[in-house]
């Protein structure tokens, strides 16, 4: 829904570990003989994924790519390691071939980087993979997405046990940096030769849990716009009214963005869903050198989340006559700007939809077309005109992401594998 990497190699790892009260992954410690999951081969593996603390921001993935190199060695499958944008953010695909490979394949994503934790908050250690006498698993990524991207192996592991041989070829993706917007993974991993090789026709990336048996499944996110305005005007004395400062135009930009945002509070109030509603929220204000001083710059960042209905174009010439009003001479960066891209169908007229609704029912799960009001790696692929859908097969559970204390239970995971075991079985047919 940015970072300077730390480079420190396996030993700094294990230094980190050691701080943070953890042994490394591959060293994950059993659970009691009298725990209902003791011996579990698949919680034992979420467990050791979840301790590699790929927490922002001084990432070192290398661990962590290792780890699911081990995985894909596990499943008999190849795997290669991609780098779009730089050295530092690596994308991992894990392939599985069907049995007409010439059909568009289909992706099946998660990402492998985590957002900060305030340890202070935690009643377990963050990136222990702790499990109590009840079968909560904490740890930061058990719910984004950590928790997908094992679920995502843990069916083709069955399915490969089971002598399955699916139609469509699946390719099994974990991207960096998607926290960060995703610039240095998945945006870069669409527009390079790797990707367009997979002959990717199909996609699903996450989701939320959901609290019931009613799943949201996203076939559209709003638009995310974060935006810069840098106010110039006349400096001098304080005493003195100077006409166009940077004070009075800054107070024009956020007058307006202001007034737009009660109107979409309203709209909120109204009923309209959330995804239709744009959201707009002053997160940055700089500048001012002394009290009496009047400054000749003034800064502030808004960050705007587009409703899926809004005009994109109708919206940035507002911008600009909002500027003009306020007397010009104002600089607009957009340090992000997120194009619109095509919603997928949930209809008959897209088999992917068909199948997630159908299998759904064989599980008394309801599934519910909605809109995200967040971003996730999903859009770089809509964009690709690549029919996808945002969707978690864990129910039953708090919706915990980013928070303190995130966590799923041992039996909504296993659960979720035997559910979306079913789903992926049914899209490999289509």
């Amino acid at each position: 829904m940015f970072t300077n990497k730390c480079r420190s190699g396996l030993l700094g790892f294990a230094v980190l570990c050691a701080i943070l009260g953890i042994s490394l992954g591959d060293t994950v410690p059993e659970l009691p003989t009298t725990s209902p999951w003791y011996g579990n081969e698949e919680i034992r593996i979420f467990r050791e994924y979840l301790r590699y603390p790929t927490v922002h921001p001084n990432i070192n993935y290398e661990p962590c790519v290792e780890f699911l190199k081990r995985q894909a060695a596990g499943l008999g499958l190849p795997v290669s390691v991609v780098y779009p944008v730089n050295a530092q953010n690596p994308v991992v695909v894990i392939t599985w071939q069907g049995s007409q490979p010439d059909l568009p394949s289909i992706m099946l994503n998660s990402h492998t980087d985590v957002v900060p934790v305030f340890e202070q908050f935690w009643t377990h250690p963050p990136f222990a993979a702790d499990v109590d006498e009840t079968g909560r698993i904490y740890a930061r990524g058990t719910q984004d997405t950590k928790g997908l991207g094992m679920i995502h192996l843990a069916a083709i592991r069955a399915l490969k046990r089971n002598g399955v041989q699916l139609k469509r070829t699946i390719h099994v993706t974990f991207t960096p940096d998607e926290e960060l917007g995703g610039f240095n993974g998945m945006a870069g991993f669409v527009a390079s030769n790797e990707f367009k090789a997979l002959n990717v026709g199909y996609a699903l990336d996450e989701g939320g849990v959901s609290p019931t048996n009613t799943i949201g499944v996203f076939y559209d996110e709003r638009c995310p716009w974060q935006i810069e305005f840098i106010c110039n005007g006349p400096t001098g004395h304080a005493s003195l009214l100077f006409e166009g400062t940077a004070g009075e135009k800054i107070t024009y930009l956020m007058d307006k963005f202001m007034k737009m945002r009660k109107d979409e509070v309203k709209k909120s109030k109204k009923g309209v869903a959330a995804g239709k509603v744009t959201s707009i929220n002053l997160t940055v204000l700089k500048g001012g050198v002394q009290a009496n001083v009047v400054p000749p710059e003034l800064r502030a960042i808004f960050d705007v989340r587009l409703g899926v209905d809004v005009d994109h174009a109708a919206f940035e010439r507002q911008i600009n006559k909002w500027c003009k009003e306020a007397g010009g001479n104002i600089t607009i960066n957009y340090l992000i700007k997120t194009p619109k891209a095509p919603a997928s169908r949930t209809d008959s007229t897209n088999p992917m939809w068909a199948v997630i609704e159908t299998t759904a029912k064989e599980f008394n799960i309801t599934v519910v077309p909605s809109i995200l009001v967040g971003a996730t790696d999903m859009r770089f692929l809509r964009r690709e005109n690549i029919p996808g859908f945002g969707f978690s097969p864990i129910i039953n559970t708090p919706l915990l992401v980013h928070d303190n204390n995130e966590f799923v239970t041992a039996d909504a995971y296993l659960a979720a594998i035997n559910f979306f075991t079913k789903v992926l079985t049914n899209l490999g047919k289509i």
